[in-house]
């Protein structure tokens, strides 16, 4: 009886062993699906701007280009953010690199935690682009951190987003882009306005273009 009885807790520790084991191999997977999923973002980035009709690049840069430049994949920088909307804000003009002004409205602000501090962004929707289906739930969010001007783009950088069907929203700053007109002068960018400022190092997504 007694030998049975250890058999018994024998096979319930290594049961528990199991689960401890099965739950971190899920948790590896998970974060090996998160690298390939920015690896291929930066890929098919790499291929817009060597495609002669997609790429923002002047003829004098294209003809040379092998790749852009971006940190490594880092899945810290991949933050499940609450989503507070704001359904009554009102449209209002924001300033770009040119004359010209872009159409937004406040669509929402993404409260998250990252490198130890709490951080917000405002999120936008851009009235002018819900004509066209593949925008319906489309979300722009410039940002500026503490890499400006350094490593990054001095201007700030875009992340593309989706409207999410709960009360978060996912940001993965590894898919933070350089605006067209860091490459080209003809493009006319939204400013990044000063209330996305991040008081932190986003060490992820693109650097800046150096140009030869």
């Amino acid at each position: 009886m007694k030998h049975w009885l250890i058999v018994v807790v024998f096979l319930v520790l290594a049961c528990g062993r199991g689960k401890k084991y099965h739950d971190k191999k899920e948790d590896v997977s998970k974060e090996s699906l998160t690298v390939r999923e920015i690896i291929d973002f930066q890929a098919n980035l790499n291929a817009t701007f060597k495609n002669p009709e997609t790429s923002p690049l002047p003829d004098r840069y294209r003809k040379d280009f092998e790749g852009l430049d971006f940190f490594d994949a880092d899945t810290a920088y991949v933050v499940k953010a609450r989503f507070e909307r704001t359904p009554d804000a009102v449209p209002f003009l924001l300033a770009t690199t040119t004359n010209e002004k872009t159409e937004e409205v406040l669509y929402g602000i993404a409260h998250f935690e990252l490198n130890g501090k709490k951080h917000q962004l405002e999120i936008y929707q851009t009235p002018s682009l819900l004509s066209e289906e593949k925008y319906k739930d489309y979300l722009f969010l410039p940002f500026l951190d503490e890499t400006n001007g350094m490593e990054t783009y001095g201007g700030g950088r875009y992340i593309d987003l989706t409207i999410p069907e709960g009360d978060t929203i996912l940001i993965d700053f590894n898919k933070a882009y350089n605006p067209y007109c860091v490459y080209n002068k003809k493009y006319s960018c939204p400013l990044v306005p000063r209330q996305n400022y991040l008081r932190t190092r986003i060490e992820a997504g693109i650097k800046d273009f150096v140009k030869d």
